[in-house]
């Protein structure tokens, strides 16, 4: 199976939908922030290794909490997957903090900050015209 074939997009899919659920519903650990969500996943073709990248809505202490109790779920939400999904193989899953989400969130502030700077400038130039 290559890595851009229908296949593996559709595996790739399944896998997301599943852990999205398992973390969702089934983990029980208080470390894992409830604004905790899969944002995408990578199978390996040999469907022997998993990347899932992880969008945690929280301070740094939160996303490192939830990074480490995924960790330490990792068997059992392994074992779900495999009882969830017909595969011949479970991948192995290794969790990647993806903060683009974060990223996008301080970008668009900081835009919306230079845009009030510019507003008032703009008003104070007009009230020195009048």
């Amino acid at each position: 199976m290559r890595k851009n074939s229908i296949k593996n997009t559709r595996v790739n899919g399944e896998v997301l939908r599943e852990l999205s659920s398992i973390i969702r519903g089934e983990i029980k650990d208080p470390r894992i922030h409830p604004m905790t969500s899969v944002v995408t996943v990578e199978v390996a073709p040999d469907l022997k290794t998993c990347k899932a990248y992880i969008s945690v809505l929280g301070d740094e202490n939160a996303q490192l909490n939830t990074m480490k109790g995924l960790k330490s779920a990792e068997g059992y939400i392994r074992m779900k997957l495999a009882k969830n999904l017909n595969l011949r193989n479970t991948p192995e899953i290794r969790f990647v903090l993806d903060q683009s989400i974060e990223y996008g969130v301080a970008m668009s502030k900081k835009i919306d900050e230079v845009n009030r700077r510019d507003e008032e400038s703009h008003g104070e130039i007009a009230e020195e015209m009048v």
